[in-house]
């Protein structure tokens, strides 16, 4: 039975360092896991979560989108894990976007990111995928990319004019 996950805050150590590869993608634990990360994104109405997000150190993440309070013109997509996933290319052309974070509550970032990006990462059954993300989709996934690598959103903004509150962010959806 699945069960909802405590989310790593910034400033936890976990979320600062690089994760594991996973070897044995059938483990019943890694299969919990996804279980139990995909309850928990949900419940916490986000976008993507990481597995380091929820304490473990391993290179598996979920991308979640859906329209909601948070992103409101999110598309929608049946969530799914990504294991092992990694960037094959990517675009010159980048865009910015306003990005918030589970693990840094109540606060917005303008990061700029790559509007195309070719990944490859294997499915929660072992099988290899290959595809090429774009824009919000795309966004998504640079986020989680940088959590299993150690970084947050934070490190990416190109300046501290460009932070705002949730609660300001929130003004400009109307």
């Amino acid at each position: 039975m699945p069960v909802l996950r405590q989310i790593a805050q910034l400033g936890h150590e976990v979320l600062r360092n690089e994760t594991r590869e996973i070897n044995n993608i059938n483990d019943l634990a890694i299969q919990s896991l996804i279980d139990d990360m995909l309850v928990t994104v949900k419940d916490v109405n986000g976008v993507g979560i990481a597995a380091n997000q929820v304490y473990e150190s391993l290179r598996v993440f979920i991308i979640a989108s859906h329209p909601n309070i948070r992103y409101p013109n999110a598309p929608l997509i049946e969530p799914y894990a990504l294991i092992n996933p990694k960037i094959v290319s990517y675009s010159e052309k980048k865009i910015k976007g306003w990005e918030g974070c589970l693990s840094v509550p109540n606060i917005r970032g303008f990061v700029p990111r790559f509007k195309t990006i070719k990944v490859e990462y294997f499915d929660r059954w072992g099988n290899y995928q290959e595809k090429e993300l774009t824009d919000f989709v795309a966004v998504i996934f640079q986020h989680e990319y940088d959590h299993i690598n150690g970084m947050v959103y934070l490190d990416r903004v190109e300046s501290n004019i460009d932070l705002i509150s949730e609660k300001e962010f929130l003004k400009l959806q109307l």
